[in-house]
């Protein structure tokens, strides 16, 4: 297949599924990890694919949002070794918030049955897998409900938040980086995890090293915001580096 081809191939593939990955396109044309770097470079100058971390999206697609269903399956693995580091961060006999998302939300499968936590989430998944939890005392912070992510939005989120203090925030993302910060698709769940991140002491966030150097519509906050971030061994040593120059713990599961 000659480059022209492939990058059109390449091209069809991200337009279908929203994102491609420099690993999984080398495997899929036979070819080297630099040759699909080349590629993606070319794509960009082109203006028809948009460089991140790993991979590529369709230009002019900040606003992506995979459904639940696909974030569930992505980075699988990753998010499991995420959320069990995460678990090392629980507060004894706290408060915390548990944002919306499927790190977090793997997370609240995670804990312990002998925990004794008070947990705020305006995540219905989350909300759901603990309800019969014995010892969380659980508060569901309503609004209007995003179909895409099963999560409260809106005034009544934002006024709920404004409300509390907590100890320890797990806050999600679907970008970070020093320079863009933290972000996510959509302006109203970003003003929801921006009220989150205002309501807790300490913040962790949870994400996928996929998630890093990416960029989405809505900016809800900066990397310094974050007190740690725990993610999974796919971030680079230099790269993690670099973030925790900024002030920000980096655990690498």
């Amino acid at each position: 297949m000659y480059a022209p081809e492939r990058q059109q191939e390449i091209l069809r593939l991200a337009r279908d599924g929203g994102r491609v990955d420099v690993l999984s396109l080398a495997e899929e044309f036979q070819v080297t990890a630099e040759t699909i770097r080349r590629d993606l470079k070319a794509l960009d100058r082109a203006g028809l694919l948009r460089r991140v971390h790993g991979g590529a999206i369709p230009a002019g697609r900040l606003d992506f949002e995979p459904d639940l269903a696909e974030r569930e399956s992505t980075a699988a693995d990753e998010k499991d070794r995420v959320a069990k580091a995460a678990v090392a961060e629980l507060p004894t006999e706290g408060t915390m918030i548990l944002d919306a998302g499927t790190t977090v939300a793997r997370l609240a499968a995670a804990l312990p049955l002998e925990a004794s936590l008070t947990v705020v989430t305006h995540s219905l998944p989350i909300a759901a897998r603990l309800a019969d939890h014995p010892g969380i005392q659980l508060h569901l912070v309503g609004g209007r409900v995003r179909h895409r992510t099963r999560a409260a939005v809106d005034a009544w989120a934002l006024r709920a938040y404004g409300e509390i203090r907590a100890d320890v925030l797990f806050v999600a993302a679907n970008g970070f980086s020093a320079e863009h910060g933290l972000t996510t698709p959509d302006l109203a769940e970003a003003a929801v995890k921006r009220a989150a991140v205002a309501a807790a002491r300490r913040v962790v966030l949870l994400a996928d090293s996929s998630k890093h150097g990416q960029e989405h519509f809505a900016r809800f906050g900066d990397l310094s915001d974050v007190d740690l971030l725990i993610t999974d061994s796919g971030l680079s040593p230099e790269d993690a580096t670099a973030i925790e120059r900024g002030g920000t713990e980096v655990v690498r599961a």
